[in-house]
């Protein structure tokens, strides 16, 4: 029997999509994330996800609001893992930290210390960081470069597994009549003197019952898929096109391979952005309605602070290389698209409109004026403006697409990100998350109790991988 697919909820409160939070119900006010926070918590463990993921990122600004607007004002990933490590049982809990400017010697403390509280479900995303801003934020004149941030980020993972490895499984032994708390032989420095990162350790935590806490990494640089390969238990891709995802994969694989690791001992995952409903035309009707949403460039939204240049009908015209002298460049944005335009957008334009066709149900007409719902070029500038992995339609259209995935051996298991809060994630948790079970894609929900995030996501100690 094929062993379930890893699938994790990669948790952002205010959505997933730019204009998620604009959706009637949607959750929308970073202080009270602490009440969504526990209904995440609960529906994902319920329906039989494997982890919460929380990822990060170091700086804010005004452009956020526009571009990635959960960014703005978020709970540090840490804190979260921990404040719901007290709300769940069976669900794992892998917060982000960035080597670039985290402590390892705290990262180690904090992660094992979650690791001991909740029984072997914690899990670490390392990151090295694109944000410039958080030089700034941390004392320093500039973000390193790509090299020295690996240089880094390598030896920041040693750390890690020497600290996390300071005690031995029998060294902590209480024997009350002799008086014998620990044998101190179980007990070892780090002693890594690395030319980026120093710290002598033991470790003062107990050993994590995982014993290696699992290792998340992603990244697209040939540093970064390396360190992926060697050193993650868990690589996260985010491959365009199947064809893509499955080359991806290959090739971290082969890495592993090269470097005397098992291939299999890396698992890779993909993002994915299900929207949901009872039909597919349903969930097409939510996604026009998210494209419609998204903020264009049009009366005073084009003179806010920092705003996207990307959001004119001009900017998706420059993007597909029309001529410099087309009228379609000063179309409005509620104009349909007309056949004769699409045509003058070229390969990629065509490429476009097919997949707005697909995951919205919109098309152009000879007479612009489309049967059902036409697309227009609001819809065109939004779709290639906020990109995003979605994958549209009811309960089955969407495991359709994990099986597929699957056994084209595109990814291991998949990141799912909700479009708002809370109605989208529901709606994955209650109607596709069963369906995804009855295909055996899907852990049963009862499933779990005592067991280890290492052991969910079937993967093997670091030292045996």
């Amino acid at each position: 029997m094929t062993e379930p697919l890893i699938i994790g909820a990669m948790v952002r409160t205010l959505g997933a999509y730019p204009s998620g939070w604009r959706q009637p119900g949607a959750h929308r006010d970073p202080a009270a994330d602490a009440a969504i926070l526990r209904h995440i918590a609960r529906e994902g463990e319920d329906a039989g996800l494997d982890y919460l993921f929380f990822g990060d990122w170091l700086a804010t600004g005004p452009d956020l609001e526009f571009r990635d607007p959960y960014l703005l004002a978020r709970i540090d990933p840490v804190s979260a893992v921990l404040f719901l490590a007290g709300v769940t049982s069976r669900i794992g809990l892998i917060a982000t930290v960035n080597t670039t400017y985290a402590d390892p010697y705290t990262t180690a403390r904090s992660l094992a210390s979650l690791d001991v509280l909740t029984g072997g479900r914690a899990g670490v995303n390392l990151v090295t960081g694109a944000e410039p801003r958080a030089a700034g934020n941390h004392g320093r004149d500039a973000h390193a470069d790509n090299e020295t941030r690996y240089d880094r980020a390598e030896e920041f993972v040693e750390a890690l597994r020497r600290l996390w490895d300071s005690w031995d499984e029998d060294a902590w032994i209480a024997d009350a009549a002799r008086g014998v708390l620990i044998d101190p032989q179980g007990l070892r420095a780090a002693d890594l003197q690395g030319s980026q990162v120093r710290v002598t350790g033991p470790l003062n935590v107990a050993r994590p019952p995982q014993g290696q806490i699992p290792i998340v990494h992603a990244g697209t640089s040939p540093r970064s898929r390396a360190l992926a390969a060697t050193e993650a238990d868990l690589a996260l891709t985010a491959a365009p096109t199947l064809a893509d995802a499955i080359a991806t994969r290959r090739l971290l694989r082969d890495i592993a391979a090269e470097a005397g690791r098992s291939p299999d001992a890396v698992k890779v995952i993909a993002p994915v952005l299900p929207v949901v409903a009872d039909t597919d035309a349903d969930a097409r009707r939510i996604v026009e309605r998210l494209l419609a949403l998204v903020p264009l460039a049009e009366g005073h939204q084009a003179a806010r602070t920092a705003f996207p240049p990307n959001r004119t009908v001009a900017a998706l015209a420059d993007a597909f290389d029309v001529a410099a002298d087309d009228p379609l460049r000063t179309a409005a944005f509620d104009r349909p698209v007309t056949a004769a335009e699409a045509v003058r957008l070229g390969e990629r334009g065509a490429a476009l409109i097919e997949r707005l066709a697909g995951i919205a149900g919109l098309r152009v007409s000879e007479s612009g004026s489309a049967s059902g719902d036409p697309l227009t070029w609001r819809h065109l500038v939004a779709a290639n403006a906020v990109p995003a992995a979605f994958v549209v339609g009811d309960a089955r259209t969407i495991a359709d697409h994990f099986e597929t995935w699957r056994d084209e051996g595109a990814a291991d298991g998949f990141n799912v990100l909700s479009a708002f809060q809370p109605a989208q994630f529901e709606a994955f948790t209650r109607h596709a998350a069963p369906e995804l079970r009855r295909r055996g894609l899907l852990r049963d929900a009862a499933e779990g109790e005592g067991e280890t995030l290492r052991d969910r996501l079937r993967i093997s100690s670091y030292v045996d991988a």
